[in-house]
């Protein structure tokens, strides 16, 4: 890592925790040069500032996600953020999801069924992605598309999301991937004029709703692969706490929980202050970049004892600020979960004898979007 005071882009991509740590000794808000804002590394303050949109704003044009996909319930606040997502937060209730979350587990079987014979394979890529992509094509019930499209697109929002930090935004990309998702957005509302993206549109234009349907795509599955693909590697990589797993299944959610806490999928938020103002000690000035570490603050050692530790056992992982506060905290919060505890409740009740393959895999990586780049393991074939 580089020395203190001259962090890089590459130090928060590998490994930002123990930068945190180290600057959370300056206070609970820093200012780093690298990202040309202040940081929040501590969990009160960085709960403090999600909850307060009118001095901590996602409405402003260097929000990189607005300018990929247009206004949505993601890039505004205040009244036009609650008529962006007013129209989409029925559906996303545990109860309106109680059929999808059912689907899950059966869906999460079928994958794990299918390469159970081969003893060997790469866990993101053959169950993670596949369940967060079907998942989220299956909730909004999308006309003429298939998975490997709507992956399409958003790989797409995530390349082009990333590629601000950058420099490197490509219009003519993320134009293609809007024009073709809004479109399968029409094809659904005329399709079935009773489903809620119809509902929907009766309240937003249909650029509108496909610009929501943009960050709920992306953020649904970008969620729940990297959040599933984390939790194998972490019970993986803890052996102690993957056997307690295997004797109690009942334990999955625990597990699960501590792991979003440990590595969260999403590990930081975007503000810009909306006037001079206050916060940890630190003077923020008007249009100041103030960045919310999530990752940072679910490993504040003053909320979370030996935060760097993964506990299945932690009685306060439900304090982590994975899925975020205020009226920005996701809108999918009961299907990321769901999605998780089925594929690992899956991977573990099926391949027996399951064990990483060190050569082949690798942890969570990534400056944004942080999630296991590999998780390649073995079983017992015939399993």
């Amino acid at each position: 890592m580089s020395p203190l005071g001259a962090v890089t882009l590459d130090d928060l991509e590998d490994d930002p925790h123990q930068v945190w740590h180290q600057l959370r000794a300056a206070g609970p808000v820093v200012w780093v040069e690298a990202v040309n804002g202040w940081v929040i590394v501590e969990r009160e303050a960085a709960v403090k500032a999600m909850r307060d949109p009118v001095t901590f704003t996602v409405d402003d044009p260097r929000f990189s996600t607005g300018q990929v996909v247009g206004p949505s319930m993601l890039s505004t606040d205040g009244a036009t953020h609650d008529r962006h997502r007013a129209p989409f937060v029925n559906a996303f209730t545990a109860n309106a999801l109680a059929d999808t979350i059912a689907w899950c587990s059966t869906e999460a079987n079928r994958l794990v069924a299918s390469i159970a014979d081969q003893g060997r394979a790469e866990l993101r890529s053959s169950i993670a992605a596949p369940l967060a992509v079907s998942t989220i094509v299956r909730t909004l019930g999308l006309s003429g598309v298939d998975d490997d499209e709507v992956l399409g697109w958003y790989r797409t929002i995530v390349a082009e999301v990333e590629a601000i930090i950058y420099g490197g935004l490509d219009k003519d990309k993320s134009l293609a991937a809007n024009d073709a998702l809004a479109a399968a957005v029409r094809r659904t509302v005329t399709d079935n004029p009773a489903g809620f993206l119809a509902g929907a549109a009766e309240d937003l234009t249909t650029t509108e709703v496909a610009s929501n349907v943009a960050v709920i795509m992306f953020g649904a599955i970008e969620t729940s692969e990297g959040a599933t693909a984390n939790a194998l590697f972490h019970l993986l990589t803890h052996p102690d706490q993957l056997a307690t797993v295997l004797d109690d299944p009942a334990l999955v959610p625990a597990a699960v929980e501590e792991s979003l806490r440990l590595e969260p999928a999403a590990s930081a938020v975007d503000r810009y202050a909306t006037c001079d103002t206050e916060l940890g000690g630190a003077s923020i000035r008007k249009g100041d970049f103030v960045q919310v570490s999530l990752a940072a603050a679910n490993r504040d050692p003053a909320v979370f004892a030996d935060p760097d530790d993964f506990r299945i056992d932690r009685p306060n992982n439900r304090l982590s600020t994975t899925f975020a506060y205020g009226p920005h905290a996701c809108l999918g919060i009961h299907l990321a979960r769901a999605e998780t505890i089925a594929a690992v409740t899956a991977v573990l009740r099926v391949l027996r004898g399951l064990r990483l393959d060190h050569d082949h895999s690798r942890g969570p990586r990534g400056l944004v979007f942080r999630k296991a780049a590999g998780v390649s393991a073995t079983w017992h074939s015939g399993s």
